[in-house]
């Protein structure tokens, strides 16, 4: 199978699988919803479009598809911690606002992720394109 599937795969799947193991730990339930929620630790946004790049850049050298992917990257990454968490607290505040006006909302919104959940979820899409590149 290809190296780039298998290790974009187990990079984002398994920060899933992580972040469930942790909101098991902090909630002791889970939820079918809690599969695709987004953000939390560790973000597997970032986990993927690392390990994408790394896997790239592993299999290719310093190519075209390389460029691409890291370009890929930093924008997805940037985006978790900024544009996502700014939005987030956004929703808070309009979420508290709904609250006190007494006025129910459907709608659900996702806070983003910290700077530390968007360095663990990078730091492990790392591990595992190199690991599945040096193993596999």
């Amino acid at each position: 199978m290809n190296k780039v599937i298998i290790a974009i795969v187990l990079a984002g799947f398994g920060a899933q699988l992580i972040k469930l193991i942790i909101y098991w730990f902090e909630h002791k339930n889970l939820s079918w919803h809690d599969l695709f929620v987004t953000g939390g630790m560790p973000s597997s946004h970032s986990a993927f479009v690392v390990s994408l790049a790394t896997i790239i850049y592993l299999t290719e050298g310093n190519s075209a598809a390389f460029a691409v992917s890291f370009v890929l990257a930093l924008i997805v990454l940037r985006d978790a911690y900024g544009v996502r968490r700014t939005v987030g607290i956004e929703g808070k505040v309009i979420e508290k606002l709904l609250r006190i006006n007494k006025i129910k909302s459907r709608y659900h919104f996702a806070l983003g992720h910290t700077p530390q959940q968007v360095l663990v979820g990078a730091l492990l899409g790392l591990i595992v394109a190199l690991g599945v590149y040096y193993l596999i």
